[in-house]
């Protein structure tokens, strides 16, 4: 398969966004999927929920600024097949000196193309920063889809609406033509409660496929494992969070796999008319004289 650029959006804080991003990465990769996770929030919360401290020079900053280059930065994990770009909080004054730039809106891209260029990876996960500044808008100009995490809850519903028109406006601008929505993943979900049933069918309604049938469900142990810088599967393995992720790299990989297919299937050829059988031939003799 073609290497998949995905960024994980929501401007909402606290929906599960960077939990989805560490935690869909490492299920990738323990299906022996070769992923690169690239923390563009200056939290840098996927960099120490992977184990990871920020310093000084590990982020993509330099590179967005035109200096040094992304290969130089990518880390290995304590997973195998799972790779790190982390995070630093300099890179929050990214917001500011990229707006200086010419073409600010195609840093990270400009950045990003050269480093795929030279590395093979199946999955590229760019974690967003909870805002819709021009870090944001350089991942989703870079990128070929976004997965939008989804807290089960009603105020939830408010923003997804306006991440979809942001990703609408970067495509209807020519800043990205072809981004799109890869998937809405339901997180926080308590099937006990109604108003997580009402979101989720109020959401199925108008997104429809683009939802993904793995729901993450409020789970303790995912919230435990970020404080010991590891992901779910590697924190608890048996645990509800670690099979409703599993489910969800599997889920993705299925949809990937079913894309491949449909893009190299042939277009059908389209039937010619059945042509008439030819007339038998006329025997003079029994014509009527003229």
């Amino acid at each position: 398969m073609p290497c998949h650029i995905i960024a994980l959006a929501n401007q909402k804080g606290g929906v599960g966004k960077t939990t989805t991003a560490i935690n869909l990465a490492a299920c990738l990769a323990e299906r022996r999927q070769r992923v690169l996770l690239i923390d563009l929030d200056p939290q840098a919360n996927s960099t120490s929920g992977l184990g990871l401290q920020p310093s000084p020079g590990c982020s993509v900053y330099e590179a967005l600024l035109g200096h040094g280059k992304l290969a130089d930065k990518v880390q290995p994990t304590a997973m195998e097949h799972l790779f790190l770009i982390p995070s630093e909080v300099d890179l929050a004054g990214a917001e500011v000196d990229i707006a200086r730039l010419d073409r600010y809106l195609h840093r990270f891209k400009e950045a990003l193309d050269p480093l795929l260029a030279t590395t093979t990876f199946d999955v590229v996960l760019v974690d967003c920063p909870p805002s819709l500044g021009i870090l944001t808008m350089n991942a989703l100009t870079a990128v070929q889809s976004v997965i939008i995490p989804l807290q089960c809850e009603y105020y939830a519903l408010e923003g997804l609406s306006v991440i979809t028109r942001l990703i609408s406006q970067i495509r209807d601008s020519g800043a990205n033509p072809t981004l799109d929505i890869e998937g809405i993943v339901l997180t926080m979900y308590d099937g006990r409660t109604n108003l997580a049933q009402q979101v989720v069918e109020e959401v199925r309604k108008h997104f429809g496929d683009k939802v993904y049938h793995a729901a993450i469900p409020r789970n303790i142990r995912i919230s435990e494992a970020p404080s010991h810088g590891k992901p779910i599967i590697l924190y608890d393995e048996k645990s509800s969070g670690a099979e409703a992720y599993r489910a969800l790299a599997k889920e993705f990989l299925k949809q990937k796999k079913e894309e491949a297919i449909s893009v190299t299937l042939p277009e059908p050829v389209p039937s010619s008319p059945a042509s008439a059988p030819p007339s038998p031939p006329v025997d003079a003799s029994t014509c009527p004289p003229g």
